[in-house]
């Protein structure tokens, strides 16, 4: 009986919240009628999966409330990390912040790239990978910090659920210590590199020339260059792209960062993805290196600091963040040597 009773209540909980969305939706350029399809689909789906979540069987689990308030102000369980034919529909509010992150002059209509968009690669993917299936995910966020060297981590990394790395890193020749193993791989068109056969791509699009070059890179292969020469075409199979939701971006950077930095690095944008995703995070490849170094392991200049000083985030303000959620026991952080 308690169990119906809490049922019917989510339901009307979220019949209430879809109404007042809609009433208060102000347009962003995004034709209602095929949105309003998939917002009714959406709600439907995430009905039926609320539903049927199976809790976390893990010894921590990441998503347990009244832990630590400092904790609970910013998780948002309810954010939903990709993006979908059914969850494209945006705030005006949210909108207008993403359209600014990289000032894109003239602007595709972003209604009628998703749509192409999602005419390429998969819409209909679940937004939280089907974690509510899962009893305990365990999975490995790898940095590139140089603290990696000499690590000796590449089993432990290797022998989690999920694997997710981000931008250039490369893992041949350095699995000892980095591991072989990738199940996602975050990148934009600036940070690309090719993939293996079974490795999911997560873009993270920060402006709509990147979901305009997926497009792209997956068919005609017209885009070479955004405000740098980009790969014109991918290898990447189109069912396995994925794509890291605006709203969820600006979630990372109003909630976590408190609006530190112009926007989250790919860094942190991995971070708070996989708390979202898994119900275990550990965190390697983070932070600097026992002599206090900020590099990339695959670099020989251990005093190079490049990603730490990219001038639009704020390294240390999220290096904080990772290291908050270390010390309420939501993550781990192995700093290697």
């Amino acid at each position: 009986m308690r169990k119906r009773t809490l049922k019917w209540l989510t339901f009307l909980v979220l019949l209430v919240f879809l109404t007042s969305f809609v009433l208060n939706y102000s347009s962003t350029g995004l034709h209602a009628p095929w949105f309003s399809k998939q917002m009714v689909l959406g709600f439907s789906d995430n009905l039926r999966k609320l539903i049927k979540a199976q809790p976390c069987t893990c010894t921590r689990c990441i998503s347990q409330g009244k832990v630590s308030y400092w904790f609970d102000q910013r998780f948002n369980k309810t954010m939903q990390p990709l993006l979908t034919a059914r969850n494209a529909l945006m705030d005006e509010d949210t909108y207008q912040w993403w359209l600014r992150l990289q000032r894109e002059r003239k602007p595709n209509n972003l209604s009628d790239t998703v749509k192409e968009l999602f005419r390429v690669v998969p819409g209909n993917v679940d937004p939280v990978l089907d974690k509510r299936l899962v009893g305990c995910r365990r999975c490995a966020v790898v940095g590139n910090s140089g603290n990696l060297k000499d690590s000796s981590y590449g089993r432990d990394i290797d022998s989690h659920d999920f694997v997710v790395r981000m931008n250039r890193a490369p893992t041949v020749g350095f699995e000892a210590d980095v591991g072989s193993r990738t199940t996602h791989h975050l990148v934009y068109p600036e940070s690309f590199r090719e993939l293996g056969e079974n490795v999911s791509m997560v873009l993270v699009p920060f402006k709509t020339t990147d979901l305009q070059w997926v497009i792209s890179a997956t068919t005609t292969g017209t885009i070479t260059h955004t405000y740098v020469p980009v790969p014109p075409k991918i290898k990447v199979k189109q069912e396995k792209i994925l794509i890291y939701h605006p709203a969820f971006i600006k979630y990372v950077f109003d909630s976590w960062l408190q609006g530190h930095g112009r926007y989250p690095s790919t860094g942190i944008l991995s971070v708070i993805f996989s708390i979202h995703v898994c119900d275990e995070v550990d965190l390697y490849g983070f932070g600097a290196d026992s002599k206090g170094n900020w590099h990339h392991y695959w670099e020989n200049n251990p005093s190079a600091g490049a990603f730490r000083k990219t001038g639009v985030h704020d390294a240390d303000f999220e290096y904080n963040v990772t290291t908050t959620l270390a010390a309420i026991n939501k993550i781990r952080i192995f700093k290697g040597r």
